[in-house]
């Protein structure tokens, strides 16, 4: 599995901008499109009919985007190649109602979304994004990327044991961030963001509006040879998959036909009409072949010759806690793609899927390692089951490794998002 690439350190800087600039998965999908559209692709509506023209569509839904690219030559039942990703993590998440307080404190109502390591969010500078809808309809994406909230942890004079025994939050009495000192004044945050963002008072109708840690992306070690930053899982992927759509566009001989599917709400289960589990990556390759002319008998044809790579992070081995790992799959930092396997299908692979990943990354260049979980720890899952199930195509699950999944803030290898970025390509180039 040992290879050889000339790394490129403008791949991992270009994620780190990535990372600070999406604080929420409709952020991240909008830069997503920017990106893809600078490639030559353009947005197309669902609401609209689909015409038969090659080149690169997207469709966007929410925080998700489907996005892919027809070929010249391209017949009704050519096959796709997928790549899968989630553009969520794990967060605070604001409430309907979200002014709230105590004590002479002003704070604002959040509910868990996901699962976070919730003593990373605690005494860190917090910020507030999401997307707010105005009584028009429209949507306004919206970002205060500076210190206004603070979840404060108790004291240690207050808690002695908390060194010994551990920590122990509950989510609903412990986890409410501080954003002011006074009474509570009910509709309060809201107007602070309409002022915020030049809107009408009582113009906004809607929200969905998100916690994010503040602190920017940066490399980390004496050699610079570590990332640590916000929402490594999993718009590492995210990234790497607009960056390998846009390189594969237009290569000479494309025999397939290569996709994207960003999708929402993979932290809570892919059950919504934005996540995995949903119909809209079905319903998008549904209708990409029906507008070349096809059938359902070339939709099946399409479907049975299809691969999707779900890209998701997985574990490093962890120097602090080793025997929580398999005693003979320790991923390394650096180490380039993992592929994860899971006998019970909690990931989607399988020995087919492992040949063509190899082949991907013996194409690329790109070393490759093997991911396990220990027997005796619970293994996580992503959307390569789902997808997997639910659309009847081949799946592979794969990621990089990462320390602190689920933190405010994580760790990875600076060199693993390129690698992950070329190996994604040489799949898509097919």
């Amino acid at each position: 599995m040992s290879a050889s690439v000339r790394f490129d350190r403008g791949h991992t800087d270009d994620l780190m901008t990535f990372l600070a600039a999406n604080p929420s998965p409709y952020h991240a999908v909008a830069d997503a499109a920017e990106r893809l559209e600078k490639a030559g692709f353009r947005h197309v509506a669902e609401s609209e009919v689909w015409d038969a023209t090659t080149g690169g569509k997207y469709v966007l839904r929410g925080g998700a985007l489907i996005a892919w690219y027809v070929p010249e030559g391209a017949d009704a039942h050519t096959p796709f190649r997928i790549i899968g990703a989630h553009t969520d993590s794990p967060h605070l998440h604001v409430k309907p109602q979200p002014d709230m307080g105590t004590q002479g404190w002003r704070q604002v109502a959040v509910e868990i979304y996901g699962g976070p390591l919730l003593n990373t969010w605690l005494d860190r500078d917090l910020g507030i994004a999401g997307r707010l809808i105005l009584r028009d309809g429209s949507h306004r994406l919206v970002n205060i990327d500076r210190p206004l909230l603070r979840v404060p942890q108790l004291a240690v004079h207050m808690d002695r044991s908390v060194n010994t025994e551990g920590l122990k939050l509950d989510k609903q009495r412990h986890m409410q961030p501080i954003w002011g000192l006074g009474q509570v004044a009910e509709g309060d945050l809201i107007r602070f963001l309409e002022q915020e963002e030049g809107i009408a008072a009582g113009d906004v109708i809607g929200w969905d509006l998100l916690a994010h840690a503040l602190e920017a992306p940066s490399y980390l070690g004496r050699d610079r040879e570590m990332v640590a930053g916000p929402r490594m899982d999993n718009l590492i992927s995210v990234h790497a998959g607009v960056a390998a759509l846009a390189a594969s566009a237009g290569a000479d001989g494309l025999t397939s036909i290569p996709v994207l599917a960003a999708f929402d709400h993979e932290e809570n289960g892919s059950q919504s009409d934005t996540g995995a589990d949903g119909p809209l990556l079905g319903t998008v390759l549904e209708r990409s072949v029906f507008a070349r002319g096809g059938s359902y008998e070339d939709k099946a044809r399409a479907f049975a010759s299809t691969v999707c790579l779900s890209s998701d992070t997985g574990h490093a081995v962890h120097p602090n806690y080793p025997e929580r790992h398999d005693p003979t799959h320790h991923p390394q930092v650096n180490g380039g793609p993992i592929l994860k396997v899971n006998v019970n299908m909690r990931y989607a692979t399988d020995g087919g899927g492992r040949a063509v990943f190899a082949a991907a990354c013996e194409k690329a260049e790109v070393p490759w390692q093997n991911f396990v979980s220990n027997n005796s720890v619970p293994c996580g899952t992503t959307i390569g089951p789902i997808t997997a199930a639910r659309h009847g195509i081949q799946t592979v699950d794969i990621g990089v490794a990462i320390l602190s999944m689920h933190s405010a803030r994580e760790l990875c290898g600076a060199d693993d998002p390129y690698l992950l970025a070329n190996a994604m390509t040489a799949f898509l180039k097919v």
